[in-house]
């Protein structure tokens, strides 16, 4: 996924049709990812996305070799690829839009690493956490302002980290609170459920904390904030 209306209270109504795969696909389709992944091949990362990885290199002690990699909402898998390449052992992508298979599937076949990747379609992990089994590293990004509920999305992906998570979010200030607002009002105009949310960013490195991580990163940034947690020793 990729996104980004005001927060959702906690304990969002597990049918709220803005959390169905179709509302996900309707607007992260095939033409969508089909830019992300020309982007990537042409240019790879982009500067918040090596952020990311640099961050979980970091916080495994300077290197991600053997280390399992979850990945929620991670689009075609850029970010899960780069880290396959830096060594990560296996990488799991959780996503409710099928709109990205075609492409995630081409581009690890074409960089060898489909046997080191798995891709669960459907997989909501704040309905169904044991859907899936904890990994070293849980990367959301570009994630967390697509949800409703954040409190059940961040608390299931950090349960799922052994050692540390590390997501991505839209600073929340009147700029993007209104750009959301605007996009939202356009897409119901268009007959789309899917919403974006500008969640509360103290709200979330709580929820964080509360699971048991300790943020050591919030990096804030114009478009896209980063917040990096371990898990204490």
């Amino acid at each position: 996924m990729s996104c980004c209306g005001p927060s959702r209270p906690t304990g969002a109504d597990p049918n709220d049709p803005r959390r169905r795969p179709d509302a996900y696909s309707a607007v992260f389709n095939s033409r969508f990812s089909t830019s992300v992944a020309r982007r990537f091949e042409r240019k790879g990362l982009t500067p918040i996305e090596r952020r990311i990885v640099a961050f979980a290199e970091e916080a495994l002690g300077g290197s991600l070799a053997g280390a399992s990699v979850l990945e929620v909402g991670g689009g075609v898998g850029e970010i899960q690829m780069d880290m396959l390449a830096r060594g990560a052992g296996h990488a799991t992508n959780l996503e409710l839009s099928d709109g990205y298979e075609a492409e995630a599937a081409r581009l690890l076949k074409e960089a060898g690493l489909s046997a080191r990747a798995d891709r669960l379609l459907g997989v909501d992990l704040a309905a169904t956490p044991d859907a899936v089994k904890p990994a070293d590293v849980v990367v959301l990004h570009r994630v967390v302002c697509c949800y409703p509920d954040y409190e059940r999305l961040l608390g299931a992906a950090a349960a799922k980290a052994r050692r540390a998570l590390v997501f991505s979010h839209p600073p929340r200030n009147v700029f993007t609170r209104s750009g959301i607002a605007a996009t939202n009002a356009f897409l119901a105009l268009g007959g789309r459920s899917f919403r974006g949310f500008v969640h509360s960013p103290a709200a979330m490195v709580s929820t964080v904390r509360k699971a048991g991580l300790e943020p050591v990163l919030q990096r804030k940034g114009r478009v896209w904030s980063i917040v990096g947690a371990v898990r204490p020793a």
